[in-house]
């Protein structure tokens, strides 16, 4: 029997919470096992709306940082289209760059190189790291955040493509287009391949809102 009544968008105060955690702190947990994923994991999910599984599947030739738009290349879903998604100034100001060169400098080819595979499938390991499974807890569980709320609602890894949805629908709405919106969300309403007006994606992806301005790679790295 379903316990919940489906997924929602984090609130804002969750997201403070979430993107304040022991990931994006000072501080490592006692037995810890830290991972880069762990770090950009939930800053691509809601940054950028794409699944865990289209996300750990991304390779270096997936992120485009060259000259016009720089962009991430998704499209492995099957039920949702591939989509090429400007990547949001603040991914930036975390250290995408420096990350994606340190990636290279090592011989690294995916993204999220440190995210295993679970039969094929990135999303299980991610999805269990997340929310916990059983026993174990999950870092929203560390962060005292309810994976239920009081209305039966769900709240996982998904919930950030809900506010990338959120956010996107409202700046594509005020930017007066409808099918940017279907675009990057990779749904069957837009039925080119291909969106011509990179600049305007550029400018609805960038009505995301910037949770927490201190995040860095380079402090996740540092922490002790």
């Amino acid at each position: 029997m379903k316990t919940h009544l489906g997924r929602r968008p984090f609130s804002a105060m969750e997201l403070h919470t979430l993107f304040s955690g022991y990931v994006y702190g000072d501080e490592k947990q006692p037995r810890e096992q830290a991972k880069h994923w762990h770090f950009w994991l939930p800053l691509l999910a809601y940054y950028t709306g794409g699944f865990s599984d289209e996300l750990g599947s991304l390779t270096l030739e997936d992120v485009h940082l060259g000259t016009g738009t720089a962009y991430l290349h998704v499209h492995t879903h099957g039920k949702i289209k591939a989509r090429k998604i400007p990547i949001h100034p603040h991914l930036f100001s975390c250290g995408l760059h420096e990350y994606v060169q340190w990636l290279t400098d090592h011989g690294h080819q995916r993204l999220l190189f440190d995210l295993p595979a679970k039969s094929g499938r990135y999303s299980e390991k991610a999805r269990i790291w997340f929310s916990g499974e059983g026993e174990r807890a999950g870092y929203l569980q560390k962060c005292a955040l309810p994976t239920v709320d009081q209305h039966g609602h769900k709240t996982a890894l998904s919930s950030l493509r809900l506010n990338f949805e959120q956010q996107v629908r409202i700046s594509a709405m005020q930017l007066g287009s409808k099918a940017g919106f279907c675009y990057l969300l990779g749904l069957k309403e837009y039925p080119q391949r291909e969106f011509a007006d990179m600049r305007l994606l550029q400018k609805i992806v960038r009505g995301v809102r910037v949770v927490n301005a201190h995040t860095h790679w380079q402090r996740f790295c540092n922490r002790h």
